[in-house]
């Protein structure tokens, strides 16, 4: 019985260290099927289930969608949740709450970068590794303030920048913990913000 145990107890261990991240965008339907829409406080804009080590999560942008004409929506809170199932209901292992700022030139909308967020293995030890991406524009439909937050061990990381042609007003900070992410989380976040710069014409960096 003991040989068996062992045998077991080796065959899971071995099973759990090989065990693939998946992650999928989930379907309107099926969030509401999971029920996944009582958990937020806004409309979910889109949702993710994510597979790792660890068990199955999903991940949900929400975005609150204000009414300004019978054709456009403008977003002015967001939230990110990542949860967890467990016993018939869900475990929040961590949310993300936003929204806009009252400066000149005012903010008139934030909104999840879903091009840039991700839900992988970026260190490659059998656990996502969530990179969360929302901007803002103001009232002259000028990006304005970029978040790229890292979740690693249920712990944030974040970038936070401010974009502005004059270099009193712009700012591009790390965290002051960023340093103790792994090399291959900061390569990954790193060529994110080339590719950000590139694509989107943004400057990302200090004043």
């Amino acid at each position: 019985m003991k040989k068996y145990f062992l045998f077991l107890l080796f065959f899971y261990s071995i099973l759990s260290f090989s065990q693939k991240t998946e992650s999928y965008k989930l379907t309107k339907s099926e969030i509401k099927e999971r029920e996944l829409d009582q958990v937020s406080d806004f409309p979910i804009y889109k949702a993710f289930e994510c597979s790792d080590k660890g068990g199955v999560y999903n991940l949900l942008l929400c975005e609150n969608q204000k009414i300004i004409s019978k054709k456009d929506t403008l977003s002015t809170k967001i939230q990110a949740i990542y949860t967890m199932a467990d016993h018939g209901g869900f475990l929040e292992k961590w949310r993300i709450n936003d929204l806009l700022e009252n400066t000149e030139p005012k903010e008139t909308k934030i909104w999840f970068w879903t091009k840039y967020c991700s839900t992988k293995d970026l260190d490659g030890d059998g656990y996502i590794d969530p990179v969360i991406v929302y901007g803002t524009r103001n009232e002259n439909n000028e990006i304005k303030r970029i978040k790229i937050i890292t979740v690693y061990k249920n712990k944030k990381y974040v970038i936070r920048a401010v974009e502005c042609d004059l270099d009193y007003c712009r700012s591009f900070k790390k965290d002051a913990s960023w340093n103790s992410l792994p090399p291959k989380i900061k390569t990954h976040i790193d060529t994110l913000v080339v590719k950000m710069r590139k694509e989107q014409d943004l400057i990302l960096q200090d004043g």
